[in-house]
């Protein structure tokens, strides 16, 4: 198996490379930032890669956007993230659509190296691994979230109107957009507020509903 890791600390860096080797995994290169990691990546496709939350030159959240861009552009590149911090936005996004050949630890909570190296095998086979403690805080994170959040400004304008009882047309005149932009904003509402269609309820309703319990009804 060939791993590309991103981790600034040396010592941390040198020392997954001792463990990966010693488990028979080949370390293609092991990289001290993201612009390093995605140009080496983008190179040599390995079938794994081993990426930190926050590396130079911010420390923010460099690492883990570098390992959504490897998700995007290599599909079949394995990403684990391994980190002190839940990212819980991020991490959503890297789960989100294919929760396959992706994994999200916590180093703090790594207690057994060999576990660490099932979870590389599980994440490289298409499986998953997921620290309890990051499905715990995005779990809270989902139950808490305001729907209305996933929503463009424009959504966020289109609903509104949408609320004041306006149709398609007369949306359309508000904003300056065509009758078909309207239209393609309020599918997608209906699909971010998990508005499925159904034979019973009036799906333009039901968000206007969930517009007013909001409180965005202004």
């Amino acid at each position: 198996m060939r791993v590309i890791l991103a981790e600034d600390s040396v010592l941390l860096r040198d020392g997954l490379v001792r463990l990966l080797q010693a488990a028979g995994l080949q370390v293609v290169d092991a990289c001290p930032d993201a612009e390093t990691f995605l140009t080496r990546v983008r190179e040599h496709r390995p079938d794994l890669v081993v990426v930190d939350v926050r590396m130079p030159p911010t420390f923010t959240s460099e690492g883990i956007e570098a390992a959504l861009k490897v998700r995007a552009e290599l599909p079949e590149t394995a990403v684990l993230v391994l980190s002190q911090y839940v990212e819980e936005r991020y991490a959503t996004e890297l789960l989100a659509g294919r929760a396959k050949g992706v994994g999200y630890l916590l180093k703090d909570r790594v207690a057994d190296t060999q576990d660490f190296i099932d979870a590389l095998h599980t994440v490289a086979g298409g499986g998953t691994a997921l620290d309890p403690e990051v499905v715990s805080q995005l779990m809270s994170r989902a139950r808490n979230q305001d729907p209305l959040e996933r929503l463009t400004p424009r959504e966020h304008d289109v609903l509104r109107l949408m609320a004041q009882g306006r149709s398609n047309n007369a949306i359309s005149k508000e904003l300056f957009i065509g009758e078909g932009a309207v239209e393609k904003n309020v599918s997608s509402i209906f699909a971010k507020l998990d508005l499925a269609p159904t034979n019973v309820d009036h799906r333009r309703v039901l968000a206007v509903l969930q517009w007013l319990e909001h409180g965005e009804d202004e």
